[in-house]
């Protein structure tokens, strides 16, 4: 990875170009395969920034799918055998030519993969050719090559009545993306993510390979890595309402806010401090740390809410914070002076009386010397804007504005100190707040300035980018509250709860319907946050949760000496998403624990009650399934699509999981199988009036703008299988580098 300035000669840049697209065509005739994957390398290499970010992308990125049934075609690779590491298996790719039976046995035979798919006979029989049994094969996905997902139910929870479900998704989060791509394009809220930090202590894996401290290429690992998934995510974002939230630690801050910057040269970026370990976690040589950061990334109209906050978030301002406040009419800060505004130099005056000083009148703008000898009325002092050292300052607002200002109360003075006072004023916010009725108005003084009550006030402000607040302590908020939810089980450094409840706070406080992504879930706490969050104010928040059920690399080394591997259910049992996340949301929302007891403990801070009262919220869990295009088009994958459609349709209410003879309809969509009977299935359609999506299954396009055209407006109109192949045909992902 390199920050660098280009330069070079043009002439002799256009010449090596020519030259490398000469050979390219003649590698072409050789091997058509080996010729796209070079092209696609000399691309991404030649459209480097000449300033900016550079790093290598290490494509293609490939990713094993253990489980996944073995089919013709298919790229795969040799599972090590029982009680083996992977190191000790061949690592080369292979493509499936066949299957078949050889007595209780299936057995494929494999050519190496790097002959093309399409290739003549004759062209692959030049490769290397072996056969194995299919229980010793995992299908290896190429990142940049299509996938036709499905999901499967793997269980689901409900407590919250018609609210719409929260989704956990198990599957590489590169393909739950290009899976969203179908069901949210452009609708999501808010993605709050916390990737790995890419500390070199093998915390995540590049290529099927964890990555560790001693690989000299794992930051650019690290930043290819992001990237790509960053790039489809982007497709999922609302442009113009919308926020990515990403939390990461000094290791990779400063490239990752480079990589926001390029990726989203859109947006607007703000990265926040915040404090997670009050005491600091011990660095040998260097400072303890005590922080990590979170970037901000806003589209369109975003923008942090204002909140009612405690005093942690604002421990200078408190006070001004819950009441009126009144501003010095003297200016202060930039430009405070007579000279940049003249027209702002004039005298108030004012009549000292028995209950205090009280205005008399407002002067018009003096220009030029002599204001000193300027007359004031008979009874009255006049007041110049003139700073404490002597020099001419000026005031806040025009004559006519202060005139109107104590008219309407929102002017008043301060102490008599026996020469002069100091006139304040309410700015157009504070008017606002006695207008509506904020602050509410018992009387007036002797000055005419209006006396409000603010006992009932909560102070609503956007803090600044530095925070230290108690709550978000990953210790107690973080591990311990993860250790009531599911005791015995361990996972490292989880949020704290409350910290991801807060940054969502600010951009989902005022939309109740808002759905929340999170594609790197980890224990979980982005779904339990936005939960709180629903039963802090009754919203119907949505969260999406995506994880692979890795293992981590030290109980891998266990389960090996117990025979197992990948694939195997006593292996995928001890996964993240099964072993940890999914247990933890559930707990959440029934309030017990895995084994059933009641979990122990409050929630602490905002919205304190027993987490065993569990949260009135609905879940269901998925594994991503890859589907055969064939099948698909054939309209044999329904039972796998199924939960896509439900998605899309907003996942609320019944899913439509089997096909019929005619058509099905559910609260907020319906699914038209036979087209002669369009007319009862859109009745039925209008008739349900939380219907969203139809999907009309029909391969003939008069047939499918015959029933758009019935569609009341609000209703989307989708053609199945159409809009489903062609979807994930095309979208591979942006992996064009």
């Amino acid at each position: 990875m390199q920050v660098c300035e280009g330069s070079g000669n043009g002439i002799n840049r256009l010449s090596v170009v020519s030259r490398i697209t000469q050979l390219l065509k003649h590698v072409e005739q050789l091997n058509p395969q080996l010729a796209a994957d070079l092209s696609r390398e000399y691309s991404a290499l030649s459209s480097r920034r000449a300033f900016g970010l550079n790093f290598e992308r290490h494509t293609p990125e490939t990713v094993e799918l253990p489980g996944r049934p073995i089919r013709v075609n298919d790229k795969v690779k040799f599972l090590p055998a029982r009680g083996e590491a992977p190191s000790t298996v061949d690592d080369r790719m292979w493509r499936v030519r066949s299957i078949a039976r050889d007595g209780s046995i299936r057995r494929a035979t494999l050519v190496a993969a790097i002959a093309d798919a399409t290739s003549a006979p004759s062209a692959e029989a030049e490769q290397e050719v072996t056969t194995r049994d299919v229980g010793d094969l995992v299908v290896v996905a190429e990142f940049r090559d299509p996938i036709y997902p499905g999901l499967v139910s793997t269980g689901r929870v409900e407590r919250g009545g018609d609210k719409p479900f929260h989704t956990v998704i198990n599957a590489e989060n590169y393909h739950a993306l290009q899976t969203l791509q179908y069901t949210h394009a452009g609708r999501v809220d808010v993605i709050y993510i916390d990737p790995p930090y890419n500390t070199g202590a093998k915390d995540w894996k590049y290529n099927n390979d964890y990555v560790d401290g001693e690989d000299i290429y794992r930051h650019s690992k690290w930043l290819a890595f992001i990237e790509r998934r960053l790039s489809v995510a982007k497709r999922l974002l609302n442009p113009d309402n919308s926020v990515l939230i990403v939390t990461i630690d000094e290791k990779e801050y400063l490239r990752l806010g480079l990589l926001l910057e390029q990726t989203f040269p859109e947006a607007r970026i703000t990265m926040v401090t915040s404090s997670i370990n009050g005491a600091g976690s011990t660095r040998s040589g260097t400072f303890n740390r005590s922080a990590e950061y979170l970037y901000f990334v806003q589209f369109g109209t975003s923008s942090p809410a204002p909140l009612p906050l405690g005093s942690e978030w604002n421990p200078v301002m408190t006070r001004n914070k819950n009441d009126i406040r009144w501003n010095l009419l003297m200016r202060s800060g930039t430009q405070p002076f007579r000279t940049t505004h003249p027209n702002l130099f004039y005298p108030v005056f004012v009549i000292n009386s028995a209950d205090g000083p009280i205005f008399h009148s407002v002067g018009e703008p003096f220009y030029g010397d002599g204001w000193r000898d300027e007359p004031s009325p008979d009874g009255a002092v006049a007041v110049w804007p003139i700073r404490q050292d002597g020099r001419e300052g000026r005031w806040q607002i025009s004559p006519a504005a202060l005139r109107d200002a104590i008219t309407q109360g929102h002017a008043r003075l301060g102490r008599w100190n026996g020469e002069r006072t100091t006139p304040y004023y309410l700015k157009l916010g504070e008017r606002t707040k006695v207008a509506d009725g904020t602050f509410k108005v018992l009387g007036r003084r002797a000055d005419g300035s209006v006396i409000t009550d603010s006992s009932d006030y909560e102070a609503r402000f956007v803090p600044t980018d530095v925070w230290r607040i108690s709550s978000h302590d990953a210790g107690n908020s973080g591990s311990r509250l993860l250790a009531s939810l599911l005791p015995d089980r361990k996972f490292p450094y989880p949020k704290a709860l409350y910290a991801v409840e807060d940054a969502l706070r600010f951009f989902v406080a005022d939309n109740p319907n808002a759905t929340v992504v999170d594609f790197f879930a980890g224990s979980g706490t982005t779904a339990h946050a936005v939960m709180r969050l629903n039963r802090q104010d009754g919203g119907r928040r949505q969260s999406i949760s995506i994880t692979n059920n890795e293992v981590s690399a030290d109980e891998q080394r266990g389960l090996r000496a117990d025979q197992l591997r990948p694939g195997d259910q006593e292996w995928e049992r001890w996964g993240i998403c099964d072993y940890i996340t999914k247990p933890r949301i559930v707990a959440a929302i029934t309030g017990k624990t895995p084994s059933g007891e009641p979990i122990r403990g409050d929630y602490k801070f905002v919205d304190e009650f027993p987490m065993a009262e569990g949260l009135n919220e609905n879940l269901e869990v998925f594994t991503l399934t890859y589907e055969s295009p064939r099948i698909v088009s054939h309209n044999r994958a329904f039972s796998a699509i199924a939960p896509l459609l439900w998605l899309r349709a907003g996942a609320q209410g019944a899913r439509i999981n089997l096909e019929s003879d005619d058509f099905e309809v559910s609260e907020t969509y319906g699914v038209l199988f036979d087209v002669d009977t369009s007319r009862a299935f859109l009745e039925q359609l209008t008739a349900a009036p939380a219907a969203r999506v139809a999907y009309i299954v029909t391969d003939d396009d008069r047939s499918f703008q015959m029933v758009c055209s019935s569609l009341p407006e609000h209703i989307e109109p989708v053609r199945l299988y159409e809009s489903y192949l062609t979807n994930f045909t095309i979208n591979v992902g942006g992996e064009n580098r």
